[in-house]
């Protein structure tokens, strides 16, 4: 089995694209994904399932919350050993930071090393930001909701992301490992 970590984009925020938590950990249990659990009202899932292939697991995904609750949010897709990968190469690792000032955000498909470069070298305000192929790492140090930065990543990335705190990484890591010690049970 591997364990996954779902990342549903664009899910409960402003009253758009509303999913209850228990309506996809149901979701998930029909599509036979074992063990899953949600983490805050953002879309977030963990499980297990037998299926490696990243892009076919979340396009089941996708189709299962399209023909439940009508529209189709973006997933994104980590196996549990890319987010301790994710972990692992913190760039703040060294500094003690706000866990809800520090984001990453999580790409379906890889970046060009071009987008990395023009997104590293976007100065719209006082972020810090380190890019890796499917990541973004960034210390918002005036917070999130301010930033002007995430519409420059759209616009620059054109590619689906989605972003988690560092917080809600850690945690879903946790969830992840639990769910990992399960596995090998199932």
């Amino acid at each position: 089995m591997t364990v996954m970590i779902a990342m549903l984009r664009g899910v409960n925020v402003l009253g758009r694209n509303q999913i209850k938590m228990d309506v996809l950990r149901t979701i998930c249990a029909g599509l036979k994904f074992e063990s899953a659990q949600t983490y805050v009202q953002s879309g977030n899932v963990v499980f297990a399932t037998p299926e490696r292939n990243l892009s076919a697991v979340a396009k089941r995904l996708e189709d299962a919350i399209e023909k439940e609750l009508g529209f189709r949010p973006a997933v994104v897709l980590r196996t549990a050993a890319e987010m301790r990968q994710v972990l692992a190469r913190n760039p703040f690792a060294a500094r003690d930071l706000d866990g809800s000032k520090f984001a990453v955000t999580f790409f379906a498909q890889p970046l060009t090393p071009e987008t990395r470069k023009q997104i590293e070298t976007s100065q719209v305000g006082p972020e810090e930001i380190h890019a890796h192929p499917r990541e973004l790492y960034i210390y918002f140090p005036d917070g999130i909701g301010r930033s002007k930065l995430p519409a420059v990543i759209d616009r620059l990335t054109k590619k689906t992301g989605t972003a988690r705190n560092w917080n809600s990484v850690t945690k879903m890591m946790e969830m992840a490992a639990a769910v990992e010690s399960g596995a090998s049970k199932l």
